[in-house]
């Protein structure tokens, strides 16, 4: 549904407020990443539960992250598993983000619009969710321990201005300041 916006209606959309001459310099969303971290990392069942409510909310069994090194006071070793993520892309990426603007973003409690700094300089956007009971997937009885997850949206733009372009053609409430 989005991908089908995306090709019809925002890459001549693009092409024209952009100045771009040629179809294939139009930025398009390479692929999201939702990464949910586990605060209580000795509790299995706590992981347990993110995984499960990833999957629900991405359509695709998400992978185990481990800790890159220890650290002595979260009383983490390297290996420990502290957290799982899931990378779309394609047609399930579209359909994800489709999700993300019309439904779960607008039913956030004083959800007055993404913030539009939240790019890293070349092209790429992040922002969080605090709870994922905001996803319709995942029911109040599904969820072990209620926890945030990080969505990063990685597009084909080489700057700011053309991915705030993508998006916002895409549909993302950008905050007005």
């Amino acid at each position: 549904m989005l991908l089908e916006k995306y090709k019809k209606e925002t890459v001549p959309q693009l092409m024209k407020g952009l100045g771009y001459k040629n179809i294939l310099q139009v930025p398009e969303i390479e692929k999201v990443v939702i990464n949910m971290g586990v605060g209580k990392h000795d509790d299995p069942k706590v992981l347990e539960g993110a995984m499960k409510n990833l999957a629900q909310i991405a359509g695709q069994w998400p992978v185990v992250t481990r800790a890159k090194r220890s650290i002595s006071d979260f009383k983490i070793r390297k290996g420990d598993p502290i957290g799982c993520k899931v990378t779309l892309r394609g047609e399930r990426a579209y359909e994800f983000l489709n999700k993300l603007f019309n439904v779960v973003l607008p039913g956030l409690r004083d959800f007055k619009g993404v913030s539009p700094d939240s790019f890293d300089g070349r092209g790429n956007y992040s922002l969080g969710i605090p709870d994922q009971l905001a996803f319709p997937e995942v029911s109040y009885d599904d969820v072990v321990q209620p926890q945030g997850m990080d969505i990063i949206i990685v597009t084909t733009a080489e700057t700011d201005r053309e991915a705030y372009a993508l998006l916002k053609a895409l549909g993302c409430p950008f905050r007005e300041n």
